[in-house]
């Protein structure tokens, strides 16, 4: 069953410690399974490690997740070619896509050479719910700032863009993320710019904000914006804890 609007969920968050597993589906993973509207059979997600480079332990980890969760879960690889014969009919089978994190230079890059670009708007447009960290929060937005080119951040500006805003990750936990968005922000670089605190996450339908979600303490969201003396300007959102 699709999710009744158009989803996505671009989060900071999402894994979690397991108990008897490397990694657990965390509360902002769980919302997006919710989200999807899924009723009376096990839901699926396919997890896609582009930015990573479809690390196989990661792939393995994130199975193993899956089973302890109780949901069908896939790993879609394009490394060294792409894991199932047909992409759009795997990732419009699932309930959910979750991208994980890392370079999200090389993951529009391999995805614009695979036709992923394409697949993904219509994947969204059919109502399966669209989430990921970092990397896989950024690439649903215009562009954001990265650490993609090098041990600094610049901005990226070339994302897929089924949300017509931009993204700062990480908000909270890396000093340099916050001031980078500010200054592109003010001179014009980024437009409105939707951040979040690692464990907070942006809940879009169809392509406006409807809600900023947690799944830790003191977890924040926020919007930047340039006002009309050119400079940025920063508001704190309501946020909803999505914990169980």
């Amino acid at each position: 069953m699709p999710a009744d609007a158009p989803t996505i969920v671009a989060t900071s968050g999402g894994w979690v410690p397991g108990h008897r597993t490397r990694i657990a589906f965390g509360p902002l993973i769980q919302h997006c399974l919710d989200l999807s509207g899924v009723h009376g059979r096990t839901p699926r997600l396919t997890h896609l490690g582009t930015a990573g480079g479809d690390q196989g332990h990661w792939n393995a980890w994130v199975l193993e997740a899956g089973r302890a969760a109780g949901v069908e879960t896939t790993n879609l690889s394009l490394f060294p070619m792409p894991s199932v014969d047909d992409v759009a009919g795997h990732l419009l089978d699932a309930d959910v896509v979750w991208v994980n994190g890392g370079s999200v230079v090389n993951l529009l890059a391999v995805w614009r050479a695979h036709g992923l670009d394409r697949v993904m708007r219509q994947v969204w447009e059919a109502g399966v719910v669209l989430g990921g960290v970092s990397a896989g929060s950024i690439c649903w937005h215009t562009g954001g700032t990265t650490d993609s080119f090098g041990p600094g951040l610049d901005p990226v500006t070339n994302g897929l863009g089924l949300i017509p805003y931009d993204n700062g990750v990480h908000y909270d936990s890396e000093a340099r993320r916050r001031p980078l968005v500010h200054a592109l922000v003010a001179d014009g670089t980024l437009g409105r710019t939707y951040c979040t605190d690692d464990g907070a996450g942006l809940v879009y339908r169809g392509t406006e904000l409807v809600e900023a979600v947690v799944e830790r303490d003191g977890a924040g969201a926020y919007v930047v914006e340039r006002d009309g003396s050119g400079a940025a300007v920063e508001e704190r959102l309501d946020v909803r804890d999505v914990r169980r």
